[in-house]
């Protein structure tokens, strides 16, 4: 008899993106009215990591869907052995959470017509060599990927469904799709207060994030400035955290950083508008930061920690979303998260969780709606295909604030100021 079960496999298993993931489906398997309950409650999921946790690291965090996990430990580097797996385990599905090669873990995909998602772009030789791209390592990234998509036919892949980039595309296209008047900017926004509710326990000299501190300096401190006008990418010759840009909110206004970002290259592609990506992250790392611009490369020496919930409480929300500028106005749609609120449902923070929705969506389009084969930034899904990723994402994260500022800050340079000034 033939078995109806949806077979996954997971790369990157024991990492913090992976474990939201698995959070919300550990929410899936039980919940009836989840999108693709049915689904995971009849699937298998094989969980691959390098360093693969032991047994009771999943039992613990994830008791409902425990059950329904086979796990694996070898290095993702043998694309021969990930694709006997694929082959032989029948998988359906790829979420990639791991730091493996995106376009070869696309390419083992191809090659079987397995479907595909993660949440960015990934590149072994740039991370191997990262003196040869110091400034533009995401511009490269992104030129490989480019120069391979249209090569993946036999797969559906959705390629970089996070949060930002992923969500925010979302928002931007619920933002524009009715707009009557051509918007002047269009900026992707974040500002993560995360940070312990005992602050007296944090090192000096030590590096907090929310998410992997490595891929954080890459962009913070391994980077150049850079933002989209007129579907080209531009570059400020300055130190990242030596600028900074004002936002506006409504009732909620910060300066943020500009740093490259994934979805400024594809939302720069689609529209002929002005995009950049500001953010903001803790006093505490920024001030770090700040404090050794005469020689910003000791930081990579430092210690570094993600803040995780389950180490020591954290208090703070992360603020994410699109900000659109038109010549005498602003619309803005964000969600913000609570720590606090987050870990006591899903037993992470904040960012993650909103990583972790992002995948969650494009997971529920892969398995649920009619996509044709082809590689997809989140953009490119909701503008040449019939899809319910925005009813999936609500499902978990369910909270959107919109509003309009009656005047504008302008574009960029208009909103930008020194850090000592």
């Amino acid at each position: 008899m033939k078995s109806n079960k949806i077979v996954m496999t997971v790369l990157g298993s024991a990492g913090g993106v992976a474990k939201s993931v698995l959070s919300i489906l550990n929410k899936s398997v039980v919940d009836t009215n989840d999108p693709i309950h049915s689904l995971i409650k009849n699937s298998v999921i094989h969980l691959i990591d390098l360093n693969q946790k032991e047994i009771d690291y999943y039992s613990s965090r994830f008791p409902q869907l425990y059950p329904h996990f086979i796990l694996h430990e070898f290095d993702l580097k043998d694309t021969k052995k990930l694709t006997k797996h694929l082959k032989n385990t029948k998988t359906a599905v790829v979420i990639d959470t791991s730091w493996a090669d995106t376009v070869e873990m696309l390419q083992c995909c191809n090659k079987l017509g397995v479907k595909y998602v993660n949440t960015a772009l990934e590149n072994t030789f740039i991370d191997e060599n990262e003196e040869l791209f110091e400034g533009f390592q995401l511009a490269e990234r992104i030129s490989h990927l480019e120069k391979h998509k249209d090569l993946f036919t036999n797969t559906t892949a959705i390629i970089g469904s996070g949060m930002n980039p992923g969500v925010v595309q979302w928002m931007a296209y619920e933002l524009l799709k009715d707009s009557k008047e051509k918007p002047l900017a269009c900026y992707i926004v974040e500002h993560d207060t995360s940070f312990f509710k005992n602050p007296l326990i944090a090192k000096e000299n030590t590096i907090y994030t929310t998410w992997s501190p490595e891929c954080f300096l890459d962009e913070a401190i391994a980077s150049y400035p850079m933002y989209f006008q007129h579907h080209t990418p531009l570059y400020l010759y300055e130190d990242v955290y030596d600028i900074e840009f004002k936002v506006n909110l409504g009732k909620k206004q910060f300066y943020g950083c500009l740093m490259p970002h994934e979805e400024i290259f594809t939302l720069g592609k689609i529209y002929d508008v002005e995009s950049g990506f500001l953010y903001k992250v803790n006093d505490h790392t920024t001030d770090l930061i700040r404090s050794n611009l005469d020689d910003v490369d000791k930081l990579w020496d430092y210690d570094m920690e993600v803040l995780d919930p389950q180490t020591a409480p954290l208090d703070g929300e992360d603020l994410v979303g699109v900000l659109v500028v038109y010549p005498e106005k602003e619309h803005y749609m964000y969600n913000v998260s609570s720590n606090e609120e987050i870990f006591s449902k899903f037993q992470t923070n904040a960012t993650y969780f909103q990583v972790a929705c992002g995948v969650y969506a494009a997971l529920s389009v892969l398995l649920k709606d009619s996509i044709p084969k082809g590689a997809y930034y989140v953009d490119e899904l909701l503008h040449k295909t019939k899809n319910q990723y925005g009813k999936y994402l609500t499902h978990y994260m369910t909270t959107f604030v919109t509003g309009k500022n009656k005047h504008t800050d302008g574009l960029l340079l208009q909103r930008m100021r020194r850090f000592n000034s």
